[in-house]
């Protein structure tokens, strides 16, 4: 299975803590049926920071990051990553989550598409409103 979709941190909260609701839950199960999601390094970093309430949300963690691909931060995203910034008004980590959806021409899913709004080359949806 190829790399489509880039999970944004809360897609995965959200997915990891059974917290979508029954038409969200029916479209992301609809999207793992056709591939496997993949994440940032940002998101990487920004799941290792969450504060669970205990060691086994710790743990479910840990086990979804070592089973999805983590898409590391080589020259290509970089560049994406400044050409963004430069010319958006854009969060670094956001912008490093939509330049490494933009590299790899993959669809970021999100619930914060206001953050990703002004990039109309990106592909955003979100689960939430599917």
């Amino acid at each position: 299975m190829g790399m489509k979709h880039l999970w944004d941190t809360n897609t995965v909260i959200y997915f990891l803590q059974n917290q979508f609701p029954s038409t969200a839950a029916v479209y992301i199960d609809s999207i793992l049926a056709k591939s496997d999601p993949a994440i940032s390094v940002i998101t990487e970093i920004e799941l290792l920071c969450w504060k669970t309430e205990n060691e086994e949300d710790l743990e479910v963690v840990q086990n979804f990051i070592e089973a999805v691909p983590v898409i590391e931060l080589d020259k290509s995203i970089k560049l994406k990553t400044a050409e963004l910034r430069k010319g958006f008004r854009i969060k670094l980590p956001d912008a490093i989550i939509a330049a490494t959806a933009m590299v790899y021409e993959m669809t970021l899913i999100t619930r914060n598409t206001k953050d990703f709004s002004a990039l109309v080359e990106l592909e955003v949806v979100n689960p939430f409103a599917e």
